[in-house]
C-alpha cells in the first residue's frame, strides 16, 4: 500500500458496546470526539462510569478523549466512524432507524473529502445501496467525489475480556482503492492481530452477517437435539461430552440464544435473500429452533414438578441470570423473558435473580423487577438460565440454600453434574 497520511483526530457516532471501547482504543493513538445522543449516556462516561462495564472509569479520563451530545463537536472532521445498533422490528425486518439518524447527524458536519465507516451489522449492499445515497441527498456531496465511505464490522464481544479489539484480526474495505488504504492505516494503529483486506465492501458486510448465523445455525442443530434427546431419555451435556472426545467435533452447548448479535444478525441476510428471490431454509431453521427453547425448558420444569408430585400453580421458582448471555449486563432482546412468561403461564410465581443486569433497562422495557442477589428463602425450583460468575459462586456453596427439600435446578447449560437436585 502507498504511503497516504493519516488523520490525527477522528469521530465516533454512537458510545455503546461497540464504540465505547473502539473510542478508547483510538484515544491512545490519536485524538477522539465521541458523540451519542443519549445526555444521560454522554453524562456518565464524562464521569468515569460505563454501566455496559466494558471499559474501567481509568481509561475514560484520557486527554485525547471528548464525549458529547452536541453534533457541533463533531464539525471540521474528516474521518468518522459510525457504531450504532441495527435492530429488527416486531416483523423481524431490518430497523434501519438507527443508522438513518446517523447519516442525518453526519449530514450536518460532513465536509468535502470525508471518509465515514461504518461497522454496523447490515446485509450486503446496505452500505452502498442505501447510506450512500441517504448521505448523498442529505449533503448534496457525491460518493467517491466529495466524500468516501468504508465498511469494517466489530467483532466486539460483550463481557469478554480476552478478545479484545486489539486481539482481534480487523476487516477492512472502501469504495475505492485509497480509502480502502485510508481505512487499513487507521485501523492498524490500533489492531495488533492485524487486517483483513476484503475485495470489496460488500463483501466485508456478507462476512460480517455470515459470522453470528454460523453460531445461530450450530446452536440451533445442538437445541434441536436437546429436545430429541430429552424425549429419549438422554442427557444431552453427557451425550456432548462423549462426542466432544473426538478432534474435530464443535463444542457448542444447548441455551436460550438472544441478544443484538446472534439472535438479530439473521435476520438481515434473510431480508436480503427473499429480495433477490432465494428463500434460506437452514437460516431460518436455526431460528425457529432456538425462538422455541424457551418454551421448551419452561415445559420440562413443568414436567419435573409434577413428576415430583408438586402442583406448578402456586409453585414459587427462581431465574438465575436476565441478559442475553453470561457476565454481560445488556438485557436487550434476551431470551429469558420468554421463559419467564412461559412459566408464569403455567401459573408459577416466578422470581428473576441478576447481580449484574441493567435492572433500570428490564424495568422499562421489560416491566419486570430483577432481585440483586439470590434471596434468603427456599424456591420449589430454580432454573439457571444465565451463569453468571456471581450466580456459580452463589450456587458452589450449596444448592440447598436456595431449593426446598422436594426442589431441583434446572441446569440448562451443563454446568453442574446431573443429580437428583440438579436436572438437565
Amino acid at each position: 500500500m502507498a504511503v497516504i497520511d493519516l488523520p490525527r483526530e477522528i469521530g465516533i457516532v454512537g458510545v455503546g458496546y461497540v464504540g465505547l471501547p473502539l473510542a478508547v482504543c483510538f484515544s491512545k493513538v490519536m485524538k477522539v470526539r465521541a458523540y451519542d445522543r443519549n445526555p444521560t449516556r454522554i453524562q456518565e462516561l464524562s464521569a468515569g462510569i460505563d454501566r455496559t462495564n466494558e471499559v474501567p472509569a481509568t481509561e475514560l479520563g484520557s486527554p485525547n478523549l471528548l464525549f458529547t451530545s452536541k453534533k457541533n463537536d463533531l464539525k471540521g472532521l474528516n474521518f468518522f466512524i459510525v457504531t450504532v445498533p441495527t435492530p429488527v422490528d416486531k416483523y423481524n425486518a431490518p430497523d434501519l432507524t438507527p443508522l438513518f439518524s446517523a447519516c442525518e447527524i453526519l449530514s450536518e458536519v460532513l465536509q468535502k473529502g470525508a471518509t465515514v465507516v461504518f461497522e454496523s451489522t447490515v446485509y450486503p449492499g446496505l452500505t452502498e445501496e442505501v447510506l450512500a445515497p441517504k448521505l448523498e441527498e442529505l449533503t448534496g456531496l457525491k460518493l467517491n467525489v466529495d466524500f468516501f465511505l468504508g465498511y469494517s464490522p466489530e467483532r466486539v464481544n460483550p463481557g469478554d475480556k480476552e478478545h479484545t479489539i486489539p486481539k482481534i484480526k480487523k476487516i477492512v474495505s472502501g469504495s475505492n482503492q485509497k480509502t480502502l488504504e485510508l481505512v487499513a492505516g487507521m485501523y492498524s494503529k490500533i489492531v495488533a492481530a492485524g487486517i483483513h483486506c476484503a475485495k470489496d465492501i460488500r463483501t466485508a458486510e456478507a462476512a460480517k452477517v455470515i459470522e453470528n448465523i454460523q453460531r445461530d445455525v450450530n446452536i440451533g442443530l445442538i437445541n434441536e437435539l436437546t429436545v430429541l434427546f430429552d424425549r429419549l431419555g438422554l442427557d444431552v451435556h453427557e451425550v456432548l461430552e462423549a462426542s466432544g472426545t473426538k478432534w474435530n467435533f464443535l463444542k457448542f452447548k444447548p441455551g436460550l440464544v438472544g441478544g443484538h448479535c446472534i439472535g438479530v444478525d439473521p435476520y438481515y441476510l434473510t431480508h436480503k435473500s427473499l429480495e433477490v428471490g432465494y428463500h434460506p431454509e437452514m437460516i431460518l431453521a436455526g431460528r425457529r429452533t432456538n425462538d422455541s427453547m424457551p418454551e421448551f425448558f419452561a415445559e420440562k420444569l413443568l414436567r419435573k414438578l409434577l413428576e415430583r408430585k408438586v402442583s406448578p400453580i402456586g409453585s414459587e421458582v427462581l431465574v438465575l441470570g436476565f441478559t442475553f448471555k453470561e457476565n454481560c449486563p445488556d438485557v436487550r432482546n434476551t431470551k429469558v423473558v420468554d421463559l419467564v412468561r412461559a412459566l408464569q403461564k403455567y401459573g408459577i410465581k416466578v422470581d428473576v435473580a441478576d447481580p449484574i443486569a441493567d435492572r433500570e433497562l428490564a424495568r422499562k422495557e421489560y416491566g419486570l423487577e430483577l432481585l440483586d442477589g439470590i434471596p434468603q428463602k427456599k424456591y420449589t425450583a430454580a432454573v439457571l438460565a444465565v451463569p453468571h460468575a456471581p450466580i456459580l459462586k452463589q450456587l458452589d456453596e450449596g444448592l440447598d440454600q436456595i431449593i426446598d427439600p422436594k426442589g431441583f435446578l434446572l441446569d440448562i447449560k451443563g454446568i453442574f453434574p446431573s443429580s437428583p437436585n440438579v436436572v438437565h
